[in-house]
């Protein structure tokens, strides 16, 4: 199952649903829509608008299949800054090999420029080599060898670095934890900034982390939404935030709260809410399912909504509710249908992709 993003307002492509029978559903929790500013005038009809589908045009020849293999996706920055998950077919090589190639991306002017998306770039400084990567399936590790130019990145993309090569190394599903080592020896900390490196990282590192005033680290706990954000050329995808709801909360409904309040102004990514939406409930069922029901009153009975704002809602759940299938109840209706024409109002998996551009 893929969310290819080829052309700005594309309809999801091969979504999968798989219909099941909710029974013994239990209240997760219930979060009320956080009051926060009003945008600007017409700009929700504006983002509706925008969001009517298109013919979605496959960008991958056949000739091409001979010389790619499957789809992988790396972690690029953008040009504004914020790390984001891109689904690139490299040039086919080992499959032992598959791990190095993939963080060969992130290396910036590196060997696989050529398959970098126009806007993207690695946060790996140039002249960087991925030495060795090594797996403990045991451990669920991968030890990750840098050669002695990694360590030449300025301070300001320590956490950038290390977000983007974690996160890209934990989409295979036998790693859920990260060792780095440079020059032949174990890193206790990050050769520049410092950071501590005294544990392996694991999804709790967290992804272009958003730190609110005031936030008592003590007393919260991380969520991860999905935005989306545009390149020059109006190709839209999807780009992961981590902020901190409180502990107390659950993190499905703390995400989802997150979603709703949207991006901070002026910080290049889209809201995929409306200010009218309010979240009514969270249910896990016995066969886990996690049904989220929305009210918004922009949406009239029998209405398509979005697909980026039900696609955003399906990768929000399960980022924070991972192995969990979801579906979405608005108004009450439960036969909700996007602007893609796929049915979310049945349970969906979290998609196998995203965000493939086309460079």
């Amino acid at each position: 199952m893929k969310w290819n993003r080829h052309l700005r307002n594309t309809a999801a492509a091969g979504v999968l649903t798989i219909p099941l029978l909710l029974s013994g559903c239990s209240l997760l929790g219930i979060n009320p829509s956080a009051s926060i500013d009003p945008p600007p005038s017409d700009v929700e009809a504006q983002m509706l608008q925008s969001l009517e589908p298109t013919n979605q045009t496959s960008q991958t020849s056949k000739a091409n299949l001979d010389t790619e293999e499957a789809s992988s996706t790396v972690y690029l920055k953008n040009e504004q800054g914020w790390l984001v998950p891109v689904s690139l077919h490299l040039p086919k090589g080992e499959a032992a090999d598959k791990l190095n190639r993939m963080l060969g991306v992130l290396i910036e002017s590196g060997p696989y420029q050529g398959v970098v998306p126009a806007g993207f770039s690695g946060v790996l400084p140039a002249g960087t080599e991925v030495k060795a990567v090594t797996l403990k399936k045991d451990e669920k590790l991968a030890i990750v060898e840098f050669n002695k130019s990694f360590g030449n990145y300025e301070a300001a993309n320590e956490r950038k670095i290390l977000e983007a090569v974690t996160w890209t190394l934990l989409g295979d599903q036998d790693i859920e934890h990260v060792q780095l080592w440079m020059d032949g020896a174990k890193l206790n900390e990050m050769p520049v900034n410092g950071t501590p490196l005294d544990r392996p990282l694991n999804r709790s590192l967290g992804i272009n982390l958003e730190l609110g005033d005031g936030v008592s680290l003590s007393q919260t706990r991380p969520v991860t939404v999905f935005f989306t954000a545009s390149t020059p050329g109006g190709v839209q995808y999807f780009v992961p935030v981590t902020r901190f709801v409180s502990a107390d909360k659950n993190p499905v409904t703390g995400a989802l709260g997150e979603l709703i309040k949207g991006p901070s102004r002026g910080d290049g990514l889209e809201r995929v809410m409306t200010d009218n939406t309010v979240l009514k409930a969270v249910e896990l069922s016995e066969d886990g399912v996690i049904t989220v029901s929305i009210e918004d009153d922009m949406f009239e009975a029998g209405e398509k909504p979005p697909a980026q704002m039900l696609q955003s809602l399906v990768l929000t759940v399960t980022e924070n509710a991972r192995d969990n299938k979801v579906r979405i109840w608005l108004n009450g209706q439960k036969d909700v249908i996007g602007m893609d024409n796929e049915k979310y109002g049945e349970p969906v998996l979290r998609p196998e992709s995203i965000n493939e551009i086309p460079f």
